[in-house]
């Protein structure tokens, strides 16, 4: 049978764009379908928003610093609206970026939502394509949870347009998106509520990360309540009305923005019209082998909808994979160990490899060494600014193999990406220390630890 296309994409952000680029540099006859805007989640709603805003929230505070270096105070006065202008304008250059790469690619895009019509015909625009292979790319949607009244909350996709800075924000969830804005707007000058179930935010992470990002963020002026459970959200006159239940006891909190930012996020499979085809679920996301394939042979998906790692560069990297078996006679997989993260709150954290935890559960206790450094950085000392760096390295100690590295502090991201290198290819804690440390820098501390 012929078909109109070898290769559709169904959803054009990180994984959907690198893989149908590459098929196409293949040869392959590719179109790609997306209702919003090119670039996905990340560029429009996520990553990329999120940090330049993150920029901005850090100005207060080198504005001090830099009193100590000589400088005049700076009595600066933020607008909301010139921020929000500004990254808009920014994330539609990097949208008409993507169209360009895509058609200097000779890839068809398709400026609509696609369903399944059968396992090879999707309906795309009030039409119907047919492909030889299928990629499922979608990504996913924040979760909205049984909450009463949680329809008057608005979204982490809705903070970038909100017309208006809010006084008093409240934050639900302390997973690292609702961390990461409520560093944001409490550096921007919201007062923030953030509103969590656990005794800590960031569950998953090591937990001297965990500690020294909360500790922080409290001496910051982020008003954490811990092991606070979210009974309702009621709309009134004066903003919104959260009532929440801290050991027993109830608490209604005003404000005029609460934001679902952190209760999670779902695989965005509710439009596909999977029932029309052989793809099977598992908890949720779309199940995929390896090799990223479904239960149908020619359907694929990579990135968030199989909710295995999601970040964009894991997504690009399993659509770049799935290009290259598929089209490029080159049959590989995504690896996943030792995959560095960041978590752009304030301070900064960046993460690769295992926590303390995995490793005492791998390992056992005796069977690994921590090496800690907690120190103030020299940017900080003639301003006489409290603020401490946190490194650690999690060595396993009959082999001497790095396991682990975090570090809470100043450029974490920058940091752990090279170190990140060394320990995806094995690299030692004697190579560590046999590494001459670039001084004066916080990143020779991992090489100077004993």
């Amino acid at each position: 049978m012929a078909y109109d296309f070898d290769l559709f994409v169904i959803g054009a952000g990180s994984g959907g764009i690198s893989s149908a680029r590459r098929a196409a540099q293949y040869g392959a006859k590719v179109g790609i379908a997306e209702s919003w805007t090119l670039g996905g989640t990340c560029v429009n709603r996520g990553c990329v928003p999120k940090k330049l805003m993150m920029y901005a929230s850090q100005f207060p505070e080198q504005y001090h610093a830099a009193t100590g270096y000589g400088w005049d105070a700076v009595d600066g006065k933020f607008d909301w609206g010139k921020l929000i202008s500004a990254v808009g304008n920014e994330l539609q250059r990097l949208n008409g970026i993507y169209r360009n790469m895509l058609d200097k690619s000779s890839v068809q895009v398709f400026p609509h939502y696609a369903s399944f019509v059968d396992a090879h015909t999707l309906e795309v625009g009030g039409e119907k394509i047919t492909a030889a292979k299928i990629l499922i790319a979608v990504g996913g949607t924040p979760a909205m949870p049984p909450i009463p009244g949680i329809e008057h909350a608005i979204t982490s996709d809705d903070i970038f347009h909100l017309p208006k800075q809010p006084k008093h924000a409240v934050i639900l969830g302390g997973g690292y998106i609702g961390c990461e804005f409520a560093c944001i707007l409490n550096g921007l000058g919201t007062q923030v509520t953030q509103v969590i179930r656990g005794d800590k935010i960031l569950r998953g992470f090591d937990e001297d990360i965990r500690n020294e990002i909360q500790t922080q963020m409290i001496a910051n002026g982020i008003h954490v309540m811990t092991q606070t459970a979210i009974e309702s959200v009621a709309k009134k006159d004066d903003g919104v009305d959260v009532c929440v239940l801290t050991n027993d006891e109830r608490q209604h909190i005003i404000a005029d923005v609460v934001s679902l930012a952190a209760l999670g996020r779902k695989p965005n499979i509710e439009k596909l019209g999977l029932e029309n085809t052989q793809v099977e679920l598992a908890a949720g996301a779309i199940a995929v082998d390896k090799y990223n394939t479904t239960t149908e042979p020619h359907i694929f998906a990579v990135g968030d909808v199989t909710d295995k790692v999601n970040l964009t560069p894991v997504a690009i990297s399993e659509g770049r994979a799935f290009a290259d078996t598929q089209f490029g006679g080159n049959s590989r997989t995504m690896s996943y160990d030792n995959i560095p993260t960041a978590v752009f709150t304030l301070p900064e954290a960046a993460t690769v490899g295992l926590t303390e935890a995995e490793a005492i559960e791998q390992y056992g206790e005796a069977g690994i060494k921590i090496y800690r450094s907690k120190f103030r950085p020299m940017f900080y000392t003639m301003p006489d600014m409290q603020i401490k760096t946190l490194m650690k390295l999690i060595v396993h100690s009959e082999s001497d193999r790095v396991l682990g590295a975090h570090m809470v502090g100043d450029d974490a991201a920058e940091i752990i990406q090279g170190v990140a290198i060394a320990i995806k290819t094995g690299a030692t804690k004697a190579d560590f220390d046999a590494t001459v440390g670039i001084h004066p820098s916080a990143a020779e501390e991992f090489v100077t630890m004993r």
